[in-house]
């Protein structure tokens, strides 16, 4: 059975993503109210593989959690991306003309805006997890609370979903990415099977040093599916580079890496894995 660690409660999105990830397998959730204790988890236990969101198509990246990742030791095995889909849900016998608040995570309740300006006489009010609110609003008795949720959590927690697809935008996916031990990495991947790398970087403040390292990896085939920069601390107008590369030959890729290596500083491979 394996152990992962997401942060959220049991029905959350993240619980989602990982039983969609492990399909068929036997796993045990570990629930953390933050990323951090997502990490913490796996520094205590090397068994224990953590899964965390790392961006949405909507809200963007997580950025926070990119500096997490990389200060954790931990490697990326894998990635997934689900399709966030939100409900409103109260207690059984509650209705629209008893409601008065709903509860959700902030970043829910941002992609729900169409819906709630719909429904002036609904304060919203932040909690930590969307499948958090609707345990607490189910656990406590909280008539006239709502939660937005997905509808496995609505059910999961016995409540009565008033409507279901109530985000403003469709196309809404969150990227997750699954994180482990290194010394564990070769039992949740084939080197053989990988096609993606991120990798993280920083360079020197002179011109045209990252069209360079573009150049190079443009040679080598190597395509970048996403590029983030974040502020180095303490050293002005320095950044740190969060690269994601594609690629079909693993010796070309390899290549690269070992090409533009000389031009950058405090190269650091996050983890090689499958592009899904």
């Amino acid at each position: 059975m394996k152990r992962i660690a997401i942060q959220g409660e049991i029905g959350s999105f993240h619980d989602i993503a990982a039983h969609e990830f492990f399909k068929g397998e036997q796993i045990e959730l570990i629930c953390c109210g933050t990323f951090e204790e997502v990490f913490e988890n796996i520094k205590r236990d090397p068994t224990v593989v953590g899964m965390l969101a790392i961006e949405n198509t909507i809200a963007g990246s997580l950025l926070h959690n990119y500096e997490l990742l990389r200060a954790s030791g931990t490697t990326i095995v894998g990635e997934h991306k689900l399709h966030i889909k939100h409900g409103i849900c109260c207690l059984p016998d509650d209705d629209w003309s008893t409601l008065k608040e709903v509860h959700s995570h902030p970043v829910a309740l941002a992609q729900c805006r169409i819906f709630l300006s719909k429904h002036p006489e609904l304060k919203a009010v932040e909690a930590e997890d969307t499948a958090g609110a609707a345990e607490f609003i189910a656990k406590n008795k909280c008539h006239g609370m709502a939660a937005i949720c997905s509808e496995y959590a609505a059910k999961l927690y016995g409540m009565k979903v008033m409507e279901e697809d109530i985000h403003d935008n469709k196309h809404n996916y969150t990227r997750f990415l699954v994180v482990t031990n290194p010394r564990k990495a070769s039992f949740l991947k084939k080197v053989e099977d990988c096609d993606k790398a991120s990798i993280v970087f920083s360079l020197p403040h002179e011109e045209g040093s990252l069209s360079k390292i573009l150049t190079i990896l443009s040679f080598y085939d190597i395509n970048l599916t996403k590029i983030q920069s974040l502020p180095i601390i303490g050293q002005e107008w320095e950044y740190l580079f969060y690269v994601d590369l594609t690629f079909n030959n693993l010796t070309r890729y390899h290549q690269s890496i070992d090409a533009i290596t000389p031009l950058v500083r405090n190269i650091k491979i996050l983890g090689e894995y499958k592009e899904v």
